[in-house]
This record gives structure tokens, C-alpha cells and sequence, in this order.
């Protein structure tokens, strides 16, 4: 009877400790100045990872890779978790032990050596190698199959611009100048420039999103994208726009395991880049309009002149003919 109380009181006590560093790492994490959403993603995957350790009678702060290896097998053989989804459990994971290894908690993070062996051949692959890439047809198909004119609008917009998906949902109606046909992005620690231009054919498609946006809840909200509730749309919302219209295209297999068989908004950015180098857009140019964190304190993107940078991409941009 000693004994069972001592072990629940010792497994009480264990939690109490883990809820406590979990909450020091969430401090840490706003002070580094991360995201609310990119937070409560990382803390969700270290909860279940907290409570598999618990589950099993692992320690938290003994963890070893074999520990860490163990788990990468629940998730898979367990839970059954799709393999992007695991290499986004392991980004929070690793997070979490860098920050005990800072603190002094443990001597070495015990993630690393296990991400570098099982989940490798996803972080060496190139993007062009990782990222499924469809032709100019294969987007117009995909574009012009979708009835729902938000949805529309806004895979419009993510391959028109190559701007990433927290970028478009921090976006407000304000942001867009209609004359120039320019967007201001928000600022973010990821991206330099914060112009990006769009043709007429996103002009047309934005248009009708907003005459019917009036109509709909949110219709006097500041964001440019808003959901059925009349909020302000957010990361999951743009993927599920994105995943379904490509799942119903057919260019999107959910059931993979294989992210060359996803279509995730990321590929937007990625067939914006391939297309515009394709097309014969200026390295720089391009390089100007993803935002990319410039390398060096003085470069060419310095020199860059913004009209001659948008008749380049309004010379480059595929046409779509969306309708």
C-alpha cells in the first residue's frame, strides 16, 4: 500500500514539475518574440509528448535518444501520424529541449541526433525536391474549379504573390493599394521587402471576393480574409482551402505519407518562385519579391528599383485565365 502511494505521489509530483517548465518555456517563447499560433502549436506536440512519457513512466529530464526514439514510434505505429505532421512534433520537441539545455536542466538536447537519422531525408531534400510542383495548366485547372470565391481568392493570391501563409492572414483590406496594384505585407523577423504587386487577373478575383465579402459575416471587419464566423481567417483555414480545392483537382493525396503527393499553400510560394525563374525573372528580382532575409549588410537588393521591379514582375507572372 507504501508503495502504490509512493509511486502515485511521485508520478503527481513528476507532472507538477513537467507543468511548471512548460510554462517557463511558454514565457521564454513569447520573450524570443514567437508567434501566439507558432506557440500554441510547440506546446501542444510537447503536451503529448509529456504525457506519453508520463503514460510510460519516462522522465522528462533523463530522456535519451532512445527515449526520443520511442516516442517517434508511438507517433507513427500508435497514433498513426502523417510524416510532416511528426517533423512538426519534432520542430516543438527540439524547442523545447534547446530551451531545458539553456536553462541548465539537461546537458544536451537528445532530439537532434534522432531528427538527423529518422526524419533526414525531409530536411536534406531541397525545396524543389520536397515540394510538389504543378505546371501553369495544372493551376489554372486547379483555380478556375473552385466555386467558393474566397477560396479562389486566396489561392489566387498565394501563387500570384509567392507571400507565405501567415503573411496573407495578417493582411487588411487597408494593406492593398489598388492603384498601384501593390500589397504591404505586415512586418515579420522572416522577410526584407514588404512590397509585393499583383496583376489584373488577382485585381479581378480580389474584387469579386470583396463585393462578396459584404455580404457575408465579417463583412465589416479590417481583414482581408475572414472565415464563416466573421473572424479573421486563420493558418488552418487557408490549408483547408488549399488542401480541399487541390484534393477535389487531384493533385492532392491526403492518405500519403509522401510530401511530393501534397498540396499544401507552401506550394503556391514554391510554384510562384519555379515559374517567375522559368519565365525569365531576374534572379534578384525574385529573390526581392519572396522577401528572403538578405545575407549580406550590403547586396544588389539594396539597388533595386520598386518600378522597375513591378514591370518585371508584371512582365514575368503567368497568366492564368481565371475566371
Amino acid at each position: 500500500m507504501t508503495d502504490k502511494t509512493s509511486d502515485r505521489s511521485s508520478s503527481g509530483l513528476d507532472s507538477l514539475v513537467h507543468e511548471d517548465l512548460i510554462e517557463q518555456y511558454q514565457e521564454d517563447s513569447e520573450i524570443r518574440g514567437l508567434s501566439p499560433e507558432s506557440t500554441r502549436r510547440y506546446l501542444s506536440s510537447i503536451k503529448i509528448y509529456v504525457q506519453f512519457l508520463e503514460d510510460n513512466g519516462m522522465d522528462l529530464l533523463g530522456a535519451d535518444r532512445n527515449t526520443i526514439r520511442k516516442f517517434l514510434e508511438y507517433l507513427r505505429k500508435v497514433r498513426g501520424v502523417h510524416q510532416k505532421t511528426i517533423e512538426n512534433y519534432f520542430t516543438g520537441l527540439s524547442g523545447f529541449y534547446d530551451f531545458l539545455e539553456y536553462e541548465g536542466h539537461v546537458d544536451k538536447n537528445p532530439v537532434h541526433s534522432v531528427r538527423k537519422r529518422y526524419l533526414r531525408r525531409y530536411k536534406d531534400n531541397d525545396d524543389g525536391q520536397m515540394r510538389k510542383l504543378i505546371s501553369i495548366e495544372e493551376m489554372t485547372h486547379l483555380i478556375n474549379s473552385i466555386m467558393d470565391i474566397r477560396d479562389k481568392a486566396i489561392i489566387t493570391l498565394l501563387a500570384k504573390t509567392g507571400i507565405r501563409r501567415k503573411e496573407m492572414i495578417t493582411l487588411d483590406i487597408d494593406d492593398i493599394d489598388w492603384v498601384e496594384q501593390s500589397i504591404r505585407l505586415k512586418p515579420t523577423p522572416k522577410r526584407t521587402n514588404r512590397i509585393v504587386f499583383f496583376d489584373d487577373e488577382t485585381a479581378f478575383i480580389l474584387k469579386r471576393w470583396l463585393r462578396a465579402r459584404a455580404s457575408r459575416n465579417g463583412g465589416d471587419s479590417k481583414a482581408l480574409f475572414t472565415n464563416t464566423n466573421g473572424g479573421r481567417l486563420n493558418r488552418n483555414g487557408v490549408y483547408t482551402a488549399v488542401t480541399k480545392a487541390a484534393d477535389r483537382a487531384g493533385i492532392h493525396k491526403p492518405e500519403s505519407d509522401r510530401m511530393e503527393d501534397h498540396f499544401s499553400p507552401h506550394c503556391c510560394r514554391h510554384w510562384f518562385t519555379t515559374h517567375m525563374r522559368r519565365s525569365g525573372m531576374p534572379r534578384e528580382f525574385i529573390q526581392e519579391l519572396r522577401g528572403d532575409v538578405r545575407k549580406e549588410a550590403i547586396d544588389v537588393y539594396d539597388h533595386i528599383d520598386k518600378k522597375e521591379l513591378r514591370e518585371s514582375y508584371l512582365a514575368h507572372i503567368p497568366q492564368l485565365g481565371v475566371i
